[in-house]
Order: structure tokens, then sequence, then C-alpha cells
């Protein structure tokens, strides 16, 4: 059977004449007669009486527009799903992340999106680095965002968006808070907070610290950038941190200084080689992006052409 039979039928049933269905359709009334005929020879049974070309539904016909209605507003629906996702307002977007990137400048990104996009659902996956490499290899995920620390890359596209440059961050009290710049050097036999030691940038940091032989004492280790800088707060010791980090640290008593040498990395966006975006993930990166020239300006990351 075709649309248009099953449009002409609907018609005629809530109209009552072929000729009020044919206005209400914009076609002829002629037109709707033979749709109406080779709707009922498609069933294999009568939809109407034909008396002085008159037609009177029969109680199949009822019947039968009872499930017509129902599939009238599945195509309805249909169509409004269609217009959404021409206009980006409908589907979802996973988002897998390292926990610094949720705790930070995701949740603006987020509430921004869903301003422009409310009726598209938004899933956060806090992952680190290797599990949403392998996200993006599964296709579990959109996009990821990570960093180029020791990432091996799986079946990604790697985007770099920003140059990191560590932070070292101390209570206020602490003498360290005096200096403007913190030497490697100085952070001899100092108490630190870390994170878990298989993050990417805790690995770092226990790599360069081997390497010109400073000895340190770790108080306390977290799997979150909030909890370490939460237990720096508490005066619980000094930590090496991500600069969107700094993020966290407003209304505390935590102080952030650049180091001597630096320890730098890159933010990257992750996208599968196998799987094309959907329009709203694109629309979701297009936010991420702006976020990232906001933290420019900030001056909290750099970008990626400035040595």
């Amino acid at each position: 059977m075709k649309i248009k039979e099953i449009e002409a039928f609907d018609a005629f049933m809530k109209h009552g004449t072929t000729k009020a269905a044919a206005e209400t359709l914009g076609i002829s009334q002629s037109m709707v007669s033979r749709l109406l005929i080779g709707l009922e020879d498609e069933l294999g049974f009568a939809l109407f009486k034909r008396s002085r070309n008159q037609l009177s539904p029969t109680s199949e016909a009822f019947l039968y527009h009872a499930s017509v209605l129902r599939l009238m507003s599945s195509i309805r629906d249909t169509q409004k799903d269609a217009d959404a996702i021409a206009n980006n307002q409908l589907g979802s977007v996973v988002v897998a992340a390292q926990p610094i990137f949720c705790d930070t400048f995701l949740l603006d990104v987020i509430k921004r999106f869903k301003q422009n996009h409310p009726n598209v659902g938004v899933r956060v996956i806090d992952a680190g680095l290797q599990e949403l490499l392998k996200m993006i290899d599964n296709n579990t995920c959109d996009v990821a965002l990570g960093i180029t620390l020791e990432a091996d890359t799986y079946g990604a596209t790697v985007s770099s968006l920003a140059r990191c440059s560590a932070r070292c961050i101390m209570h206020r009290t602490h003498p360290l808070a005096k200096q403007e710049v913190v030497a490697l050097t100085s952070l001899q036999n100092q108490t630190f907070v870390e994170l878990m030691a298989d993050s990417p940038l805790r690995a770092r940091v226990d790599y360069i610290m081997q390497t010109v032989d400073i000895k340190r004492h770790i108080a306390a280790e977290m799997r979150h950038m909030r909890g370490v800088c939460a237990l720096v707060d508490r005066g619980l010791g000094v930590a090496v941190i991500d600069p969107i980090a700094e993020l966290l640290l407003q209304g505390t008593a935590v102080v952030s200084k650049p180091m001597e040498p630096t320890i730098e990395w890159e933010i990257a966006l992750l996208k599968s080689k196998h799987k094309p975006l959907s329009n709203v993930a694109e629309s979701f990166c297009e936010e991420i992006y702006a976020e990232i020239d906001s933290l420019h300006q900030m001056g909290i990351l750099t970008s990626l052409n400035v040595s």
C-alpha cells in the first residue's frame, strides 16, 4: 500500500466525503476515489458501501482507521524527528574525558551546548587516558578529551587543541609561596600530594624527579585532581598540577606557581578514524573549541603556535 492511499483514506474518514478529503489534501476528487479503490484492492476487504456515487464506511473501515491513526501519528513523529535532526535538536553525544576536564571547563561546554540543543542528550564518562582511547577505538563514545603524555592513539584521529605547562601549587603559608618561579631543586625533600601512579602526569613527574635526583615524601595519593587540590588547600603538602586545575582553586588558600624547567604536554581532541561524527557531535566539538579559546584568553592554556 502507498502512503498517498493511506492519507486519502484518513482524510475521508475524518471529513466524510471525497470532496472534503480532496480539498484537505489539495488533489482532485477523482484522485481521492482512485486512491481509495487502490487501497481496498490491496487490503482485500471492502472499506466502503457504494450507493448512488456516495461512500459509506463499513465496520471494517472504522476498525482499520484506528490502526491508520496510529500509523499517521507515527509518521508525524518521524517527520518531527527528521526536522529535529536537520536542525541539530535530536540525538545524543557521548564524551569520554579525563577527570580534570570533567571537573572544570567541560561543565561550561555542556551548559552552553544544552542551551542551544535542549533536546539532545549528553553523557560524559570520566575515564583515564588508556580507557578513553579504547572507547574511541571501540566506538563507544563520539569524542574524547585527553592529553598527549604517553598516548597510544589506537584507532583515533588526534587534534591538538592547546599546550599545557605544569604548575606547582601550595598553601599560601608554605615557604615556596614566596617564590615567583618554583625551581625543581627547591622541591628537594618536600612533602607532596600526588595523583595515582597510573596517571600520565604522575608518571612524567616521577621520571623528571628521578632524572634530577629529587627526593620527595608522598603524603597522599588521589585519583582526581580536585582531591589533590583540596588536600593542598588543607596544608598537606605541595603538588604538580595540570594548569586547568587552577579553575578549581577559586576561593581556596592555594597559590599556583610556574615551574623551571617546565613540564609540557598538549590537550587533544580524539575522534574515531572509522565512524563519522553526527551533526550534534560536531556542534559539541565547536563548543569545546570555543571554551579552549576562552582558556587561552585567561592565560591558563598556551596556543600551539606560541613557542
